[in-house]
């Protein structure tokens, strides 16, 4: 059992930035695959982006990339999201997801990840 706790997020100005931490209880923390998520009011849940989502890498939503960054600490077993050049159609409620690496996941859709984190408004005004 893996449990998530956020932080971070907020009210920020069109072009700023923000840092979304995400904490992770248990020991085996650097074996799961780390996930962000968004949902928008009346929009369904959209991948962010993942880190050690296969062979190591990390994957963008298009619409992000260039401007967001997922890394992780596995000493303080803490994945982040750096959002830079904030847009406000970036307004939504920020998820992050972990679950174990397992073949033939490519870690992009919310089916794809069992434990999450409780979620933290981003609000980018215009």
């Amino acid at each position: 059992q893996v449990q998530l706790e956020q932080s971070g997020g907020g009210l920020v100005q069109a072009g700023g930035s923000l840092r979304l931490s995400c904490a992770a209880s248990g020991r085996t923390f650097s074996s799961y695959v780390m996930g962000w998520f968004r949902q928008a009011p009346g929009k369904e849940r959209e991948f962010v982006a993942c880190i050690s989502c296969g062979l190591g890498r990390t994957y963008y939503a298009d619409s992000v990339k260039g401007r967001f960054t997922i890394s992780r600490d596995n000493a303080k077993n803490t994945v982040y999201l750096q959002v830079n050049s904030l847009k406000p159609e970036d307004t939504a409620v920020y998820y992050c997801a972990a679950d174990v690496f397992k073949l033939y996941r490519n870690y992009k859709s919310p089916n794809d990840y069992e434990f999450w984190g409780q979620g933290t408004q981003v609000t980018v005004s215009s």
